[in-house]
């Protein structure tokens, strides 16, 4: 019920010519992990976003609510891996220092 998210994957598909997004809130799904349902460990999901800008993909994909444990009480799919919406300014501007060091290192 645990995904394996691989890094060194993404430079490699890069090398295609084509930009790379991750999905940092899927990667850190757990199909099935709630029985009947996928759950998931959106703690995770920003050190997966912060591991994918430092090896150079081109955009990040995040699931965000402003409130995911209730969208998951409705029944809104993905909610254990959404992000709380409040946080993301904090980790944007995180992924954007981030991004500027990794692409000083690849000129």
């Amino acid at each position: 019920n645990t995904l394996v998210v691989d890094m060194t994957g993404l430079p490699e598909m890069a090398k295609f010519g084509a930009p790379i997004v991750m999905d940092a809130t899927h990667a850190v799904q757990k199909p099935g992990g709630q029985g009947t349902v996928s759950g998931g460990n959106r703690d995770m999901a920003p050190y997966i976003a912060r591991a994918a800008v430092a090896v150079g993909v081109a955009a990040v994909f995040m699931e965000t609510h402003e409130d995911p444990d209730d969208a998951g009480k409705r029944g809104i799919s993905d909610a254990p891996n959404m992000l709380y919406l409040n946080t993301v300014p904090a980790l944007l501007s995180e992924l954007v220092e981030i991004d500027r060091i990794a692409k000083k290192r690849v000129q």
